[in-house]
């Protein structure tokens, strides 16, 4: 199993790499015949009004899967005891998931809005969106074709709000996110409209 250990603002001590590597192989070690790579990366934050300004991020990638988990507190052992604790509760309901052949399979009808315009008029009235002023961090995965069922279960792994896949009975790139009033929302490509066929006056604010 590949550890990879990265910093940001600081300074990878040998004490903090011996923890690291303590916590993970602890963490992983009931696990380690799923996992290829581990990376872990810390970071600590420059703006003084953050008080959990110390985090840690662990990516599993396993064979056909990533667990992701984040942790942040004002003591960066804390962060990296916090983390570890989640990847294993993470690797367990993945496995459990895998061994289990009489887990319920959730329909895309039941879990999924195929057509969620409502959903972003209403995401987007509820938020101010601000782009950053440069881009900060630039992530590569590989995006292996998957089912909407698949890509709902990595969502569930990688500690985020949304996951972006390769729909493999579409063969174009979806969304799956997690709403706000619950349920979860699918995001697609519109079917058979380019560019140039919008109304001129289109935006935004017209989809609610």
């Amino acid at each position: 199993m590949k550890l990879v250990i990265q910093g940001k603002n600081m300074d990878i001590t040998d004490a903090i790499r011996s923890h690291v590597k303590q916590k993970v192989e602890k963490a992983v070690s009931h696990f380690q015949s799923l996992i290829n790579e581990v990376d872990v990366h810390l970071s600590v934050a420059k703006n003084p009004r953050i008080t959990t300004n110390q985090s840690a991020e662990v990516t599993l990638y396993l064979n056909g899967a990533v667990v992701r988990a984040e942790e942040s507190s004002d003591n960066l052992y804390a962060s990296i005891d916090l983390v570890a604790d989640k990847i294993t509760r993470k690797l367990r309901k993945y496995k459990e998931k895998r061994q289990s052949k009489s887990h319920p399979s959730v329909k895309p009808n039941d879990a999924l809005i195929s057509a969620p315009s409502a959903d972003v008029s209403e995401v987007l009235s509820q938020r101010t969106p601000k782009l950053p002023d440069e881009v900060v961090r630039t992530k590569y995965f590989a995006m292996p074709p998957m089912t909407v069922q698949h890509a709902l279960e990595q969502l569930e792994l990688v500690d985020h709000d949304f996951y972006m896949f390769l729909n493999s009975e579409t063969d174009e790139i979806n969304v799956i996110y997690e709403r706000n009033h619950g349920g979860y929302g699918l995001l697609q490509p519109r079917v058979g409209q380019s560019v140039s066929d919008r109304p001129q006056n289109a935006n935004l604010e017209s989809a609610a």
